[in-house]
């Protein structure tokens, strides 16, 4: 048994402490994948917070099957795509509140927030995993539900475009 199995074990027991820990643990990393993907970090943290809500709500039908992390992803994911539903255009002229993505100054990282929002929602999603969460290929396949190989593909054609528009834009990684 893993440690993860173990903690929601607790979670599902009520267990409060195991709540916090479990809390502690995830959601630092889905309010970033939220971040990248949603360009208000306001918006970002009510969507990471609807992601436990929604995780909790479901709790009793949770099946653990790996790290509970994918499935917060999932969850995660499901919420930014109904976010971009809902508000089809995104405006570029607001910035998350925190930026921990390592970039050197603030007009390097409005370039790459324009190269993301240019990419297709597919590559975009699967862009923020590999490139800004550090997930695995495999990771990744199992959080979007598709294979290892387009997987790689969307990394490479993610990479690719994105290349180009931060080339044509001035910008670089």
């Amino acid at each position: 048994m893993d440690s993860d199995f173990l903690l929601i074990q607790k979670v599902k027991n009520g267990d409060e402490r195991a709540i916090q820990t479990f809390v502690e643990n995830y959601y630092p990393m889905i309010l970033r994948y939220c971040s990248l993907r949603i360009e208000d970090f306001g918006h970002a943290e009510d969507l990471t917070q609807e992601t436990f809500e929604r995780f909790y709500r479901t709790l009793d039908q949770y099946q653990h099957y790996g790290k509970a992390a994918n499935y917060l992803y999932v969850i995660a994911g499901n919420l930014c795509r109904d976010h971009f539903r809902k508000r089809r255009e995104i405006p570029l002229d607001e910035l998350p509140e925190q930026t921990d993505s390592g970039m050197r100054n603030l007009e390097e990282w409005m370039d790459v927030r324009s190269a993301l929002e240019a990419l297709p929602e597919e590559f975009r999603e699967t862009a923020v995993l590999f490139f800004f969460q550090g997930m695995k290929q495999k990771e990744i396949g199992q959080i979007l539900g598709i294979g290892v190989s387009l997987v790689k593909y969307r990394i490479k054609r993610a990479r690719e475009l994105l290349r180009e528009y931060l080339d044509e834009g001035g910008g670089g990684l």
